[in-house]
Order: structure tokens, then C-alpha cells, then sequence
């Protein structure tokens, strides 16, 4: 984020805000309000640097001191900047990552179908009787639905349900 550091004066938390902005579903900043300070490279790289760094200490829910541990390449007022929005923009960044979390899983997840099966593809296989789980999910992206078939032992099953039930507890604790 060492390129937030060409904005002068306040106007690194005026972008920053405004970036915020935009991961709230508002506006982004627009790059016409900053051509002259960044090229459209560096526009692209501080946007999503910006972004990212607001997303991964929210989402990690790190303390202050955490926080600026990951801003050690910028100057002091660069780093007041980053921590002034952060600290009065955090819920707001909370709020739109679980409303992201819940739209991404809503829309991928539209209906699942399970059936258990016998792995039968030879003797040998046959006799051991393994239970596999064939799950069948539906999932939209670019707006066409696919189908999408997983296929796991009893292992692989037990793997998946731990990391669902970790994965709905990283949510609970962002609501």
C-alpha cells in the first residue's frame, strides 16, 4: 500500500473512506478524481490493496496494534490514515463482508441431493462394501447453474462437515 502514500495531506482518508464506500455497495472512488496522483496500474494495485487489507483485518477481527503491524511500509500519517478509517469504518466492513458471505452462499448453494452407494467396480472392492457419499450440488456462476458431483468415503465426508461446521462458526462470530 506504499503507493497511498502520494495522496497529500488528508486525502488519504478521503480515499480511503471512499473505498470503504464501495465495499459497503456504494460508490468506489472514481479514477478521473485521481489520475494525477496515480497512473491506471497503480490505481488498480492501491484499489485493490486498499480493499484487501480492509477485508482481511476486519474479517481476522485483528486488535489495533495487529492492524498496524501490517502497515509497516507506509509512513506514520499513511498509517493514521489506514487506522482512522478502520477504526470508524470497522462495522461497517464487517456488515458488508457477512452480507457478501450469506449472498455468495445463497447463490452458489441452490439445492443438494445425496445417495449412498456401494462402491462396486471390482471384486476385491465389492467385498470391502465402502459407503460412498455422492453429493450433486447446483451451482450458479456467471449466472448459469452447473452441476457439480463430489463423491467421498466416510473420511472425506467427516473432513467436509468439519470444515462447514468451522466455516459456520467463522460466520457467527462476523454477525
Amino acid at each position: 500500500m506504499k503507493l497511498l502514500q502520494k495522496l497529500p495531506g488528508d486525502g488519504a482518508l478521503k480515499f480511503l473512506h471512499k473505498v470503504v464506500d464501495g465495499m459497503c455497495g456504494r460508490a468506489y472512488p472514481r479514477y478521473q478524481d485521481y489520475n494525477t496522483v496515480w497512473n491506471l496500474t497503480e490505481w488498480m494495485e492501491v484499489l485493490e490493496q486498499a480493499a484487501t487489507y480492509f477485508k482481511a483485518t476486519v474479517g481476522k477481527d485483528l486488535t489495533d496494534e495487529e492492524a498496524l503491524l501490517q502497515l509497516g511500509e507506509l509512513n506514520s500519517d499513511s498509517q493514521t490514515a489506514v487506522l482512522t478509517c478502520l477504526k470508524g469504518r470497522k462495522l461497517d466492513i464487517r456488515h458488508s463482508l457477512i452480507e457478501r458471505t450469506n449472498a455468495i452462499c445463497s447463490a452458489q448453494l441452490l439445492d443438494f441431493d445425496w445417495q449412498l452407494k456401494l462402491a462396486l467396480s471390482s471384486d476385491k472392492l465389492s467385498m470391502l462394501q465402502m459407503p460412498l457419499l455422492n453429493l450433486d450440488l447446483d451451482v450458479s456462476e456467471n449466472g448459469d447453474i452447473k452441476l457439480l458431483s463430489v463423491e467421498m468415503n466416510k473420511e472425506e465426508l467427516q473432513n467436509l462437515i468439519n470444515a462447514l461446521e468451522a466455516a459456520n462458526k467463522v460466520v457467527q462470530q462476523l454477525k
